[in-house]
Parts: structure tokens; sequence; C-alpha cells
């Protein structure tokens, strides 16, 4: 799939391009309406703005509703169907109440009653319609790009697996796997290395060569093959690591052929002083303003803990920080006052049974989690990085996992990457596949990355995703 590199994220341009052209369509939903009443010598209860100003305002909010609830994810994995329901919560729910408490405050903006509802009607009918006509064509064979994967080993074998997890969102076609027919890949899809390789994948409209076989160097081989890939290479077909590939296209750093030349020498892994200034002045400015809108939910949680099951209503527990730096995080306990007899650390698992009623209300809505936003203002998190996990599970996990100890390199924080991509993790398998997007963050992390997180990480508390 055709993608530009944004803000040191790669996107996709087809998805870019829809929802430029949703946000154009969410402009012009303000004036369809209008047009359609004076058509029909409608009175509505108020004047409907025509203000160009308002029109920019509604379609930002809507856009971003699309975003909260993972719309264009849904598309991308997903069925119609789950994208139509998510389309509804976003413009029919978070929609219509953000609009209307902004309304409420904001006399200019006056998009209320049955005008905000109709135009939201037309609004839902015009994307829903557009992304109905996107999917068909980004599902056309036609428009799939033609790939050759070099590899035909353990390598190439999890790349086709992963690509056939994600084939609604890559949009690509392997048109074969080059190599010896007696590896991974079934024989039907191996092609043995052609003697012309750019004439080969000139026949076979290939725009892309995707490396995934172990480098042997020094042989007459592999000098050869070199030469022909250089000569693809110049001719303009892209020749690209599988490993880069994975970060392209899944957004995710591929442990299982990850080498440490590659973060030497790989472009990305930020650090300045400017990030971190304005990655501090995000943090405190979207922490002030919730601690000022949660304040009230936080006295009714931690009312229902004590009610519930008694003192304490708070807990601490330990954490992992950057550098390796050791600090307390608080949380509101949603587990009985014996969750750990003898102080041991247990992974929490599905449906446990140490968590109380309220607790798993809490846990649902991340209401527990409110707390660290303390954490937050003394510097020890962030508000967007991977989450911290207790030093006897950090000490396991290095021994077990390759590269864990990188992803301490940047502050923890309230909501991450991982956890919008990831279940919740609570094994050795499952932290290896969560640092897989933990270190995308950590080498691409970015203001904008940042923003996205925090807006998406509104459908993991409406959904409930990855809580145990």
């Amino acid at each position: 799939m055709s993608y530009i590199n944004f803000a040191k994220n790669h996107r996709h341009l087809p998805y870019l391009v829809l929802a430029a052209l949703e946000f154009l369509l969410l402009f012009l939903s303000l004036y369809i309406v209008k047009a359609i009443q004076i058509l029909l010598n409608v009175l509505p209860e108020s004047t409907l703005s025509s203000d160009p100003v308002v029109a920019l305002i509604y379609a930002a909010f809507l856009s971003c509703g699309s975003l909260a609830m993972g719309v264009y994810l849904a598309m991308m994995h997903d069925s119609f169907k789950a994208m139509f329901f998510r389309t509804l919560v976003a413009y029919c729910f978070l929609g219509v109440l953000s609009l209307s408490l902004l309304s409420s405050i904001w006399p200019f903006f006056n998009l209320t009653g049955s005008n905000l509802f109709w135009v939201v009607m037309v609004s839902t009918g015009l994307t829903l319609i557009a992304r109905r006509i996107f999917n068909r064509l980004v599902a056309s064979d036609r428009l799939s790009l033609r790939v050759l994967v070099l590899g035909t080993g353990a390598s190439a074998r999890q790349l086709q697996i992963d690509c056939e997890q994600h084939r609604r969102s890559l949009n690509i076609r392997v048109v074969a796997y080059l190599g010896s027919a007696q590896a991974a890949i079934a024989p039907s899809q191996c092609v043995a290395l052609p003697e012309d390789l750019l004439r080969y994948c000139i026949d076979q409209r290939i725009v892309e060569i995707i490396v995934a076989q172990q480098e042997r160097r020094g042989s007459d081989d592999s000098n050869g093959l070199m030469n022909e890939l250089i000569r693809c290479k110049l001719h303009g077909i892209a020749v690209t690591h599988a490993l880069s590939f994975y970060e392209r296209e899944l957004h995710r750093i591929k442990l299982d052929i990850l080498e440490p030349s590659w973060i030497i020498f790989a472009n990305g892994f930020p650090v300045s002083r400017l990030r971190d200034l304005t990655k501090r002045l995000f943090d405190l400015s979207i922490c002030l303003v919730l601690a000022l809108v949660l304040v009230p939910f936080m006295a009714i949680a931690a009312l229902s803990v004590f009610v519930e099951t008694g003192r304490p209503i708070l807990y601490s527990q330990v954490r992992v920080g950057k550098d390796a730096r050791r600090f307390k995080i608080y949380k509101l306990r949603s587990m009985r006052q014996d969750a750990e007899q003898g102080g041991n650390a247990v992974w929490a698992t599905a449906n446990d049974d140490r968590v109380t009623k309220v607790g798993a209300f809490l846990r649902n809505t991340r209401l527990d989690e409110i707390p660290q936003l303390w954490n937050v203002l003394r510097g020890e998190m962030s508000f967007v990085g991977p989450r911290p996990e207790r030093p006897e599970f950090v000490a396991q996990l290095n021994e077990k996992i390759p590269f864990y100890a990188h992803r301490h390199t940047v502050k923890p924080g309230l909501m991450g990457w991982a956890q919008l991509n990831y279940p919740y993790g609570a094994s050795v398998a499952d932290a290896k596949g969560k640092l897989e997007y933990d270190l995308y963050y950590t080498k691409n992390h970015s203001l904008l990355m940042d923003l996205l997180i925090v807006i998406q990480t509104v459908e993991v508390i409406l959904l409930g995703k990855g809580v145990r």
C-alpha cells in the first residue's frame, strides 16, 4: 500500500485521502442540510449557521470521534458492520455529546437541537457511502501492490502468517517466495531464484522485494544475489528488509529478526531537549485538565471502594521507570486486601477472582488509574509511553526477552502504543508481543503520535479493551 512518512510515522496514503475526503463531507454537511431546509421550505427551531468556522469545528470534532473509536483501524481489520457501529458511537454519541457541551459554554457555536440531529444524520450517511466505495476500491486485486519475498525459511513463513492476519490493512499481494521449496513455505508458492531477477520482476509487475532471509556473506551466491538486488533497486523496484516492512506496515519492531546493528544504524530513537520539553508541557497540560474534570469521579470511586471493602482505598506498588529507576505508582484498589499473600508478585489473569465488583468497574473504565496523574505531575511518568512493570517481572523479562531493557529509555506512561494494539499481557509471551510495539514507540515517538494515542485511547476506555 502507498504510504508517506509523516512526523517519523508511516501513514497509509489511501486512508489519509479518505480522512481528508470525509473531513470535506463533514464540512459540507451543514450547507447540505441548510440547502434542503430552504428547498423544502422547512422552518427549523433555530437558524442553521452558515459560518465556515462552525462547519470547521463540527468537522474537526467528528473526525476526532472517528479516530477515538478506531473507525479506520476497524476498516482495516474488521468487517463493515463493526465499522458501522463504531461510526454510530463516534458521531451520534461522542460527537453529539461533545458538540452539545461546546454549544452550552460557547454561544457562538449554536449548532443544537434538530439542526444538530439532521446534520449528524447527513454526515453519517455520506461518510458511510464514501467508506463503502473506498473498501471496494482498496479490496480490488487490481489495486493491490505486487511484492516478492526473498526467502523461504522461518522468517519468511512468519512474514506470510502476519501478512495473512493483516491482509485487509496491507493490501498487498505476495506473488512468490524466492528460495528452496524444501523450507517452511509451501512448495507451490516457492520459485527458484531466476537468473535475471530484474527481468522477472518487470514481467511480474513487482513493485517491492522484501528480504526475509539470513544473509550469507562472502559466498559467490550471495555476491551474485546482492548484485541482482542492486540492479532492481536502481531500476525503481524497492528493496526492503523484513524488519523495515514490519515497522512500516504493521507499526511494530519484529523481535525475532531484530539485530543490534539495526538499532544502531536505523533512523529514529529521538533524544533532544526540545522533545523532552514539549513532551513535558504536553503531559502537564493534559494532566491538569483531566485532574480538574475527574475530581468528582475520583471521589465517587474512592467512596465506592471504601463502602465495598474498606481501607486502604489507595495502594502503591514499586515500578521500573526511565533508565531503570524505581518509583511508587498509585492506584485505586481494585482487588482484595490479600490479593498477594506473602508479598509475591503475581500476574493478573482473565476473570481474576481477586478483583472486587467495584474494582472490575474501575478497571473497565480505567478509573483506577486516576491517581497516577500524581506520578505524571511529579515527572516519574509521562502521559504516553510504555506501561511500567514491577521490578520482579522486569528482572524475569530481561533474562528471557532480548532488548527488553531498551523500553526503559523513555518514560513510562498512563497509556501507550502497545495498549492500543495488543491485548492485556500476563505472560512472558505477551510481554514479548507488547515489547514489539513499545520499541516502535521508542523509535518513532513524537508529539503528534502522543496526541493520536491519547485520542484513540477513548476507544479502549469505552469498549473496555485489554482489561482483566
